[in-house]
């Protein structure tokens, strides 16, 4: 059945359908499966308690995740539920919810249990876990991919609507991939770690799997809440919230296209990458070549630099003869790095992220390949630690360099296992991935996980927030159908006139060629094209944070004497840059010869 948070919520409203039917009839779905994908699942006892306490609230049904069903990686704490971190003899029974999982069950949502995963989350494979191998939902012989393995497998099986699985490495990314799912890793820090096993305490990251990009923002907006008992916990911002989720992307946008991939001979992965390059530009993007190296480099900090002492620490206490023979020879040695190691990888890393995010910040989203191939369970067990290596190539520079990804899957391959590419962007982008994952999603027309169910993905207008609106003047890249235009739509912005400023200004294009330079020139000025835009007022700050020197804010004189708020330039910007006035809009000098 269509197990997406609307249409559980559909069939709960019309009557059709009760939590109570469902919770008990997917429990035993998931009894009779033979893909591993389950460690712990709470007995019905235990589950009634949930459904009881829903069936008690009054106003239950006004709740966000009213009866939706998801699964937990068996890392996170569900309380009197076992937590075993994929090893019995660390098993240990928390008394209280993992801070994530205690919003979702507030929301309304029923845990349905505790999924397989790698070892102490150390693998991207899923192969990796004493409770049994997980298997890929289209071809048991191919990996499931972990190490959040038993989080994909369920949600792909339509058991439940949603998962939680944890990603340091790739581990909420390369599952969704091979399972035809949305696997969703957020900013670092912006769904909180208490309650989670470590691996890597500085760069996990709690992450969601879904069937669609929309319920992994409504999931997201529920669990993204700041927690004072973490320390790495980080505050959202105000346009990295559900009511800028429209499922479309922007009419226009950039998109990096790394180059020099390596598909490791896969033709198969090579060509779907194309397709989504393709998919991209049908949505009105525009791609522009990147160079990947520095982002490998970064990549290769994390297992070959001194981050595996994290995963050393996180393991302290554990027998490690209680642990499999190739997470004992990962996490065995982690402790064998100097402070002066540390000291020279966090330079080296803080000397690659200066590179990476200037290519980052120079289009509006960048496009990669979720893993460059696939391998059977038998190819894993031949060569366990240089296959999952390979299949960590795009991943494990992500959290290093806190960016935030969505891995939205593009199409199956011969084997029929599934492969999908990753959208990633600085932090607090969330909601414009998902956005884009959604869009991507329509393109491809592909069924929901396993469940052969279409969906249409249809968009939806973003609620936009009430409150106070400020006017402010665009003249350049901001303009309606130009490429930063999304920066004022997803804040809520409303279009409130096309008009022209006074005849006492004068238009540069920057050295940059990307922006213009509104200047005040009462000898000899002429009117300009501008667009006037209503920005919510609780948005204007971050808005402006985005806007680089030399440009900021001042006031602007229109042609009907009024005067706004709009970008200007100081003197020194404008040096090197060239003057455009004669054209009388920026739009005109971009569709000149002269350009």
């Amino acid at each position: 059945m269509n197990v997406t948070i609307s249409a559980l919520k559909a069939q709960y409203q019309a009557g059709i359908l009760t939590p109570r039917q469902l919770i008990f009839d997917l429990r035993d779905s998931a009894l009779a499966g033979d893909d591993n994908a389950w460690i712990t699942l709470p007995t019905k006892e235990q589950l009634d308690v949930y459904i009881s306490a829903l069936e008690q609230n009054e106003a239950a049904d006004q709740l966000p995740l009213y009866g939706i069903p998801f699964a937990i990686k068996d890392n996170i704490d569900l309380a009197g539920v076992p937590t075993t971190a994929g090893c019995a003899e660390f098993s240990y029974t928390p008394t209280q919810h993992a801070f994530v999982v205690e919003r979702l069950i507030a929301a309304g949502a029923i845990p349905l249990g505790k999924t397989n995963m790698d070892q102490f989350a150390t693998g991207l494979v899923g192969t990796r876990s004493p409770f049994g191998e997980g298997k890929n939902v289209f071809n048991s012989d191919y990996i499931s991919g972990g190490s959040s393995s038993g989080s994909a497998i369920a949600t792909a099986r339509g058991l439940v609507s949603f998962a939680l699985g944890t990603d340091t490495a790739g581990s909420g990314r390369v599952p969704a991939a091979l399972n035809n799912l949305i696997g969703h890793k957020p900013t670092k820090g912006l769904l909180s770690c208490q309650g989670v096993v470590p691996a890597c305490k500085s760069l996990d990251c709690v992450s969601i799997f879904a069937l669609t990009a929309e319920d992994a923002a409504t999931v997201l907006n529920v669990a993204a809440e700041f927690d004072e008992a973490d320390f790495l916990s980080r505050k959202n911002t105000v346009e990295n919230k559900l009511r800028y989720f429209s499922g479309a992307a922007p009419s226009s946008f950039t998109f990096g296209v790394p180059d020099q991939l390596e598909f490791f001979g896969n033709a198969e992965c090579e060509a779907l990458f194309g397709k989504a390059v393709d998919a991209l530009q049908a949505l009105g993007g525009i791609p522009k070549t990147i160079g990947i190296a520095p982002f490998l480099d970064a990549a290769k900090l994390l297992y070959e630099g001194p981050w595996v002492a994290e995963r050393w620490l996180a393991t302290q206490g554990v027998d490690q003869n209680a642990m499999l023979p190739v997470i004992q020879s990962i996490i065995g040695n982690g402790n064998k790095a100097s402070a002066a190691d540390l000291f020279s990888a966090q330079y080296k890393l803080a000397t690659l992220k200066m590179q990476c995010d200037a290519i980052v910040d120079s289009v509006d989203v960048m496009l990669a390949p979720t893993m460059p191939t696939v391998f059977t369970r038998a190819q894993i067990a031949e060569e366990p630690i240089k296959n999952n290596s390979i299949l960590g190539t795009y991943t494990n520079f992500m959290n290093l360099l806190d960016y935030a990804a969505t891995a939205v899957p593009v199409g199956a391959l011969d084997c029929a296992a599934h492969w999908g590419i990753t959208l990633f962007s600085k932090p607090f982008c969330d909601v414009q991935l998902l956005n884009m994952s959604q869009a991507l999603q329509r393109e491809f027309q592909l069924p929901l996980g396993a469940l052969n169910i279409a969906s249409d993905f249809e968009t939806r207008a973003a609620q936009q927030p009430t409150g106070e609106m400020m006017d402010i003047l665009v003249c350049g890249a901001h303009l309606q159908g130009q490429p930063l235009n999304w920066q004022l739509i997803e804040r809520g912005a409303k279009l409130k006139s096309a008009c022209t400023t006074s005849e006492n200004y004068r238009l540069f294009a920057l050295t940059d060629g990307k922006r213009p330079a509104l200047v005040r020139d009462s000898t000899n000025g002429q009117k300009i094209d501008v667009e006037v835009w209503q920005v919510p007022a609780a948005t204007v700050g971050s808005f402006l944070n985005g806007i680089a020197a030399p440009l900021g804010l001042g006031k602007v004189e229109l042609a009907s004497g009024e005067w706004v708020a709009g970008f200007i330039c100081d003197g020194y910007g404008l040096e090197g840059a060239k003057d455009i006035t004669e054209y009388g809009s920026w739009r005109e000098w971009l569709s000149s010869a002269n350009r």
